[in-house]
């Protein structure tokens, strides 16, 4: 079996997602367009020896339908026989288009992949599209599904969680980013934005707050208090009895920034690469996805992790960094506290609740931070791990070549 080795790894900046963001006039169509023209400016690219494009995407609808992967190749100009597919695993959507191709090229049919993501969440909205819940009401409760923030809340509740233990979390989230955007540690992968005549649009990360603290954290109120008194808290309580009530702690400022943005990565074989004349930067070495009890929800990153590095023969000792998608805090707190793994080791630069958190681009964007900064530390493996709506994991394990 061939092995999959990763090239390269780009991004846009993450736009505040809403009408006054700094990517609301670019369509999401035209960020993955010019992520594939600044790939080919990069290495000099034949884009006919590029044998697929996978892109995830949570909300594929209106602007981001269809076939946005095949779209945005035919708008990039690029050789009208480069095929390109969508796919939907939620907040995962990027790791699991990365596990696709590697997958392709381990098998030997592929040498070429681009793989990643992309969400406008200015343009298309979250949760605007009726999904089986929507239109049959009575499925959540039958299936005791929870609103992704209500389930945060009940992770928090069932850990012993208070609002200072993840307000001080998101607080380390936005000085780790701080830091890391103020040393043009993400500088390598980001691909700055710009118009029709050049200007730049949007060159960094538009939502880390270096002046959060601890205060002005404190003062925000909780953002799925509401929709816990709207049914939902009673269907965590029928799921977990033992919790005397859901202690609503999650806000605005301790979850996942709404953001837009994309995410490409090269993914090849030795040979393709040999003939290319790019260098790899790593090898995907494993990948995983997992279901866990779908009311909690978002709880699968540690056995989805442990899933991944048992299929690699590794254990978690064997890692040296970790990027888990800070849906909310009380999801990379858990993960900690079930793995064992130091903070010192998960999200040194930050994450989703600084950064924001761009759905289907986001594993793209992670495999990008992690690359770098296991370069810029001089480190080996890394593990890249997200929980997915529908009570999922996503994890891919990458070792620096």
């Amino acid at each position: 079996m061939s092995q999959a080795y990763i090239f390269d790894a780009i991004r846009t900046p993450r736009g505040r997602g809403k009408a006054g963001g700094g990517l609301h006039e670019v369509d999401p169509i035209s960020l993955v367009a010019r992520l594939l023209n600044a790939l080919e400016a990069r290495h000099a690219l034949d884009t006919g020896l590029v044998d697929d494009v996978v892109l995830g995407c949570a909300q594929p609808r209106q602007e981001q339908g269809g076939d946005i992967a095949r779209t945005a190749v035919l708008m990039a100009g690029w050789n009208s026989r480069v095929p390109g597919t969508q796919i939907n695993r939620y907040c995962g959507s990027a790791i699991e288009s990365l596990a696709i191709a590697a997958q392709k090229v381990m098998s030997g049919w592929e040498r070429l992949v681009l793989a990643g993501g992309v969400e406008s969440m200015s343009r298309v909205r979250m949760g605007g599209a009726p999904g089986a819940s929507d239109t049959l009401p009575d499925l959540s409760f039958k299936l005791r599904q929870l609103p992704t923030g209500v389930a945060a809340d009940l992770i928090a509740s069932l850990d012993g969680l208070t609002r200072a233990d993840v307000d001080a979390y998101a607080l380390q989230s936005h000085q780790r980013a701080a830091q890391a955007q103020a040393e043009g540690r993400f500088d390598r992968s980001i691909v700055p934005v710009t118009d029709e005549s050049g200007l730049v649009i949007l060159d960094r990360d538009e939502t880390v707050r270096p002046d959060t603290s601890l205060d002005k954290l404190a003062a925000l109120a909780p953002s799925f208090e509401q929709m816990g008194k709207m049914g939902f808290d009673a269907v965590a309580l029928s799921r977990y009895p033992q919790v005397a009530a859901i202690n609503h702690i999650h806000t605005s400022g301790n979850s996942s920034g709404v953001v837009d943005g994309a995410s490409l990565v090269m993914v090849g074989s030795r040979e393709m690469g040999e003939k290319l004349g790019l260098t790899p930067r790593a090898r995907v070495v494993s990948a995983a996805a997992i279901g866990d009890e779908p009311t909690i929800m978002l709880s699968a990153p540690a056995p989805s992790t442990e899933l991944a590095l048992s299929r690699a023969g590794m254990t978690l000792s064997d890692v040296d960094l970790f990027e888990v998608n800070e849906a909310f805090s009380s999801v990379v707190l858990r993960f900690a506290e079930a793995t064992g793994v130091d903070m010192d080791r998960i999200n040194v630069n930050g994450g989703a609740i600084a950064l924001g958190h761009p759905l289907g681009a986001t594993g793209g964007m992670l495999v990008g931070t992690l690359l770098d900064e296991l370069e810029r530390a001089d480190k080996q493996v890394g593990v890249v791990t997200a929980c997915v709506m529908g009570g999922m994991g996503s994890a891919l394990v990458l070792e620096r070549v």
